[in-house]
């Protein structure tokens, strides 16, 4: 209930800051997004394109756009500046889901140990809610792209997203109980030979959460439009997501070799189209 709280509040601080801009004058466009995503977790070796490549999912979005170059209230340009020329600001609700699995060298066919078929039955999803902002910059002006003298407008963007974070896990190990022990791979919670030590007096902690949480999450990403029509553009957007939580996909093993936080990059295609 309290991340719900959380997200709430950030909503209403979107809509009134949207709301805000729309007093000032500045032109909108609205858009949908979609696309696949690679999430990068604990989930098998980081490092290992099987693990890459194979827990992938999928993203969809609606994005909207403050435009700074050109006035709704008077269908005119604005002030000929730098930044009105080249910057918009970018909002959006979006999305993503990725079925999370082991991949790579410690599960093949020839592992034949207990820890092997542990890694094997464990399974993950990493679902995620996002809402956020980004400022976008255009090297190119804005207003040239409007007019057609050319047809690609590329772009970089930076801001920050918060997450709404509602993992899933299960097993086929044993009694198929993922909070029990003796289910999941040794070395993240009972082998102490390869964990760091715990102070005194304290319990190591369990390596599978599955609440429900918020984080924050910085997104930053590099794209191109292309102008369809007058009214509208296609737009394709890489994107790189790194989130301020090793708990994203409700997994968290403390070996030696989980030294980042979880993050994702998403490609998308988009449509937008200008509403003023």
């Amino acid at each position: 209930m309290l991340n719900l709280k959380y997200l709430a509040a950030t909503f209403c601080l979107f809509v009134l800051t949207q709301a805000a801009y729309s007093q000032l004058g500045f032109s909108h466009e609205i858009g949908v997004i979609a696309g696949p995503v690679e999430f990068r977790s604990d989930f098998g070796g980081r490092n290992e394109e099987r693990t890459n490549l194979g827990n992938s999912g999928i993203g969809i979005g609606i994005i909207h756009y403050i435009s700074f170059a050109y006035s709704a209230d008077c269908s005119c340009y604005t002030t000929d500046t730098y930044f009105n020329d080249h910057f918009k600001l970018r909002s959006e609700l979006s999305w993503n889901r990725t079925n999370l699995d082991h991949h790579g060298f410690w599960v093949q066919p020839d592992k034949v140990s207990a820890n092997a078929d542990k890694l094997r039955a464990h399974h993950g999803v990493a679902e995620n809610f996002d809402i956020g902002m980004q400022l976008e910059y255009f090297p190119l002006s804005i207003r040239a792209f409007q007019d057609f003298a050319f047809r690609f407008a590329p772009f970089v963007s930076l801001g920050a997203h918060y997450t709404t974070s509602s993992p899933q896990a299960s097993t086929t190990y044993g009694d198929g109980d993922i909070y029990n022990p003796d289910n999941i791979y040794s070395f993240w919670y009972k082998d102490d030979s390869y964990l760091p030590p715990v102070p005194s007096g304290q319990q190591r902690e369990y390596p599978i959460n599955l609440q429900q949480q918020s984080n924050w999450s910085l997104v930053t990403s590099v794209g191109v439009r292309y102008k369809l029509t007058k009214l509208s553009d296609l737009m394709l957007d890489l994107r790189w997501q790194y989130y301020f939580s090793d708990w994203i996909d409700g997994f968290n093993h403390r070996l030696s070799y989980n030294k980042f936080n979880d993050w994702l990059i998403w490609l998308n295609f988009g449509y937008v189209y200008y509403l003023d």
